[in-house]
């Protein structure tokens, strides 16, 4: 089995697994002192979980919840679950007690595979009809569910800004072609390492990483969180040659004192930004800092992660954009649902074979999220005559002053061009006058002396009066969701 550039693979992770058992290249390395997994240890051990889930009693396609942090344990209990034909349901353990407890009852999951760090919060969540299940030592006599391509495989919760979090499901086959867009827009190989520095339990980390290694043949490198102090040492410890990280991330390291030494310079093809926008003052002053280019993509939790990724270098990559579509199918559409011409604003789209199936047990929202085939994502956009995207907002995040539309992007970005500046959010708050007024928060490095007179004249200069800032907020951490990405809409009321 071999991922086609043009073609979405075929068959389930189960297949996929077992094919990659037959040789014996190496799966995963823990920076946490683990031990490696090789690609033939992975499967006998995820097939260990799998046909003890099955001998319990776990029906085909039904839930088990996941609550594991970055990890040997977490890698064996995603995989387990998926190949024994089972839902696995990443819990995301930053939400907060309430966040999980609604997942927990919501998934209907009858057992968890927990963690011994996370006992105690499993404790105070879980319902009363879910246990914590004890893998036993020695494979039971059980025959593993059969699957197939069209089967329910993943079960991921939306950050849920606003109202609940909504579960996304995906089946096997989506899963397997979030792995492949990224396999094929950054061309993976068996000898490239991903440096996993994101949490599992979210899309990117998950589906670019670990899926990403399954469908190339590759292997992931394995953190259990991010240290700006060590990512460096980290990514030469462990050979990586490229990794995925979130514009927060990478202004940090941008703002760290480490570098890189030479020999993981000339080693490291690229790095990948996703999740959110990446500011172009940033993404220069790194690639300038570090001499590793950055790749911007674009990805959601419906879409399995990628739909957008610049070319690798040399091709062009054009900054400020997310790229061009890979596996998927993108478009702009108008309000009306009309293409938009090249240069036009509208609402982005997708269709292809990594977009999600459904919410679970919620039709009204699949039914709202979907036009046809297309998936709508909420993002406004404009595609330029190449073919290359470029993301203006949100839909929810719009500032509406005086009935004219901000997009708190522009704003992010003229906060983002002062080099003390490691973190900025613009955000709307009402207003009697226009409505809504601009505000904006910023987090700056130790010892800076910047005023908020200072990054409100940059905004008028580059943006002028209308769309600057009447005030900025100087926080020592934005509010942040489990992929690192900042949390805007939190940011009126907790301020």
């Amino acid at each position: 089995m071999k991922a086609d550039r043009h073609t979405p693979p075929g068959g389930t992770v189960r297949d996929w697994l077992d094919h990659r058992a037959s040789g014996d290249r190496t799966a995963f390395v823990f920076t946490d002192d683990n031990a490696p997994l090789s690609w033939p240890d992975l499967v006998a051990a995820a097939r260990h979980i799998a046909l003890a889930l099955t001998a319990a009693g776990t029906r085909r396609g039904e839930s088990v919840a996941i609550l594991h942090p970055n990890g040997r344990a977490g890698v064996l209990a995603f995989f387990g679950a998926v190949y024994g034909g089972f839902r696995a349901t990443m819990i995301n353990l930053a939400a907060g007690n309430d966040a999980i407890a609604y997942a927990l009852e919501h998934c209907e999951a009858r057992v968890a595979l927990v963690h011994d760090s996370v006992a105690g919060v499993f404790e105070a969540t879980r319902p009363a009809h879910m246990t914590r299940f004890q893998v036993p030592e020695t494979s039971p006599d059980a025959e593993l569910h059969a699957v197939s391509p069209g089967d329910h495989a993943l079960l991921m919760y939306t950050s849920g800004t606003t109202g609940r979090p909504k579960g996304v499901v995906h089946t096997q086959s989506s899963l397997l072609a979030g792995g492949w867009t990224a396999t094929v827009a950054h061309d993976l190989s068996p000898a490239d390492r991903g440096f996993c520095v994101l949490p599992i339990c979210h899309i990117n980390g998950l589906c670019v990483s670990l899926m990403g290694a399954l469908v190339s043949g590759g292997s992931v490198a394995m953190c259990p969180k991010f240290s700006a102090s060590r990512f460096w040492e980290q990514v030469a410890e462990t050979g990586a040659t490229w990794f995925s990280v979130v514009p927060t991330i990478i202004s940090h390291l941008l703002h760290s004192e480490t570098l890189p030494d030479d020999g993981t310079r000339t080693r490291l093809r690229f790095a990948r930004s996703a999740s959110s926008a990446l500011a172009p003052d940033v993404q220069t002053a790194f690639e300038e800092r570090f001499g590793v280019p950055v790749i911007e993509t674009m990805g959601l939790t419906e879409t399995a992660a990628q739909i957008l990724s610049n070319p690798l270098p040399p091709a062009e990559r054009r900054i400020g954009s997310p790229g061009i579509a890979w596996g998927n199918d993108v478009s702009v559409l108008t309000p009306q649902m009309a293409e938009c011409a090249p240069g036009e604003e509208g609402e982005i789209v997708v269709r292809g074979p990594s977009v999600m199936l459904e919410y679970l047990k919620n039709p009204e929202a699949t039914s709202q999220t979907f036009y046809g085939d297309w998936l709508r994502t909420g993002d406004l956009g404009r595609r330029d005559a190449d073919g290359y995207l470029f993301v203006t907002g949100r839909l929810k995040e719009l500032i509406i002053k005086g009935g004219e539309n901000i997009a708190p992007r522009e704003i992010d970005e003229a906060l983002y061009s002062h080099g003390d500046v490691i973190e900025a959010a613009a955000f709307a708050r009402p207003c009697k006058t226009y409505g809504e007024r601009v505000e904006a928060a910023v987090r700056v490095r130790d010892g800076s002396g910047l005023s908020d007179g200072e990054l409100i004249r940059i905004c008028i200069e580059k943006l002028g009066r209308f769309k600057a800032p009447e005030r900025i907020h100087f926080l020592s951490e934005l509010p942040k969701g489990p992929s690192g990405k900042i949390q805007r809409l939190r940011l009126a009321d907790l301020i």
